[in-house]
């Protein structure tokens, strides 16, 4: 669980959301365009558009672009292909990567290339995932009450993470959408509804200087244009994040 949710402080640690905003939005941009052209326009008979909208609103990205999003997969002729790489970052981490490209040579090249400069190295498919489960991850911008907790463990959560401020629900990533239906519903603040590959085992890193390493693996990963998103077993003391801020 921690490992997840605190390598989520990675991504969005102090400065780096605002500075990144532009071309988060175009990534998601790019995923509600390709969930449009597979799946068509209307969110609610798609839900991987569906769930797109809603990774774009929890950022804050305009409804324009969103809709320019969806309206754009009938005139883009790209043909995008969806790739997950896998590789380990320095010690012992391991890290999956989601990709849309339009090039498969130069996406590969270049994942493999940030890996190598970073002290890691790109594996092959299946070789960190096992180590991974694919899960539906709601976040809650409060800490839950216990009674709460156990009324969304009786609809399907499955395990869950309090990390400062927010809480984390985990479940089969087919009961995403109910999950985040029934606590929109009970008008709880969503921070983020998403799939994920949660780790069974977690590299807890208690070094600063080892932390700076894995950080600047992280960010090289998601400053690739074609990278979607990036998971880590990556755990570590958020104190070191704000160390690194400082």
């Amino acid at each position: 669980m921690a490992g997840h949710s605190k390598f989520k402080n990675i991504q969005f640690r102090k400065g780096a959301q605002d500075k990144k905003r532009a071309k988060q939005f175009g990534k998601i941009g790019r995923e509600i365009q390709i969930a449009s052209k597979l799946g068509g326009p209307d969110p609610e008979t798609n839900p991987r558009l569906r769930l797109a909208i809603n990774n774009g609103r929890s950022v804050n990205m305009p409804k324009d672009n969103i809709e320019r999003a969806i309206n754009k997969n009938n005139t883009d002729t790209a043909d995008y292909s969806e790739i997950r790489y896998e590789g380990y970052g320095p010690y012992g981490t391991a890290f999956i990567v989601e990709a849309l490209t339009d090039n498969k040579n130069r996406t590969a090249t270049e994942i493999r290339t940030i890996f190598s400069r970073n002290g890691g190295n790109l594996g092959e498919t299946g070789s960190v995932s096992y180590n991974f489960d694919k899960v539906g991850e709601v976040v809650i911008k409060s800490i839950l009450e216990d009674d709460m907790i156990e009324n969304l463990i009786e609809i399907g959560v499955e395990d869950y993470s309090l990390e400062r401020e927010e809480t984390y629900l985990y479940c089969k990533f087919e009961d995403l959408f109910s999950i985040e239906k029934f606590v929109r519903e009970k008008e709880l603040s969503v921070e983020a509804a998403k799939l994920i590959w949660k780790p069974n085992i977690s590299v807890e890193i208690t070094s600063k200087e080892d932390l700076e390493k894995l950080l600047k693996l992280s960010d090289d990963l998601e400053d690739n244009d074609d990278v979607q998103n990036c998971f880590s077993n990556l755990d570590f003391d958020s104190r070191l994040i704000e160390e690194s801020d400082a």
